[in-house]
């Protein structure tokens, strides 16, 4: 399995799957889902400056 160098794109995979699960199954971070928020900022600001 090859696990991509680029951030950006491992940040916006791990958004997704996140977010995913949180819709598929209803599963709710409680405190914590100001993460999913958060990794979708950092995961665009990593895309933008091409990490």
């Amino acid at each position: 399995m090859n696990i991509t160098k680029n951030r950006g794109l491992l940040v916006l995979a791990v958004y997704l799957i996140i977010s995913g699960c949180m819709g598929a199954f209803g599963i709710t971070l409680g405190a914590l889902s100001i993460l999913v928020p958060i990794l979708a900022i950092v995961a665009g600001v990593l895309l933008l400056m091409d990490r």
